[in-house]
């Protein structure tokens, strides 16, 4: 079940997870947290099971009946149980854009292609770092 936890962001179980989803360095992590705390537009849900926050995803309205997923994460312990791919379920429940959309690394995005989302490489927009457009049609789930 997904809850709102951006109130309990100075958690240190919270920040570890989001930690997970960001640049390994202190300060994107920190950048996060701000962007979270300071920007109303911003969501940070928290994925609960057995009481304990065991995942995250935080996103925004990018308009047009997108959203975009800003981070994801699952705790180690938990990966590969379908947790990702639930928080992705319930937040097309709730939101229920037409369009998800992701930006991320190449080791996430095999998570994304296995979560029915198209891939496209955005090519090295960090040295060495090639990033990956991630998209996801709800619309046709629908016509199915």
């Amino acid at each position: 079940m997904l809850i709102d936890i951006k109130a309990r962001l100075d958690e240190e179980a919270i920040r570890d997870l989001l930690g997970w989803a960001v640049f390994p360095d202190p300060e994107h992590l920190e950048r996060a947290v701000q962007r979270y705390k300071n920007d109303d537009a911003m969501r940070l849900l928290g994925y609960e099971s057995e009481d304990e926050i065991i995942g995250l995803i935080g996103y925004h309205d990018a308009g047009g009946g997108t959203i975009e997923i800003d981070h994801i994460s699952v705790d180690p312990a938990e990966r590969y149980k379908g947790y990702g791919r639930g928080m992705i379920l319930e937040l097309l429940e709730l939101e229920k854009p037409s369009t998800l959309q992701a930006e991320t690394d190449e080791e996430a995005a095999d998570f994304y292609r296995s979560s029915r989302f198209t891939v496209e490489s955005l090519g090295e927009k960090y040295p060495g770092t090639e990033r990956f457009k991630c998209t996801y049609f709800a619309d046709e789930d629908e016509d199915e």
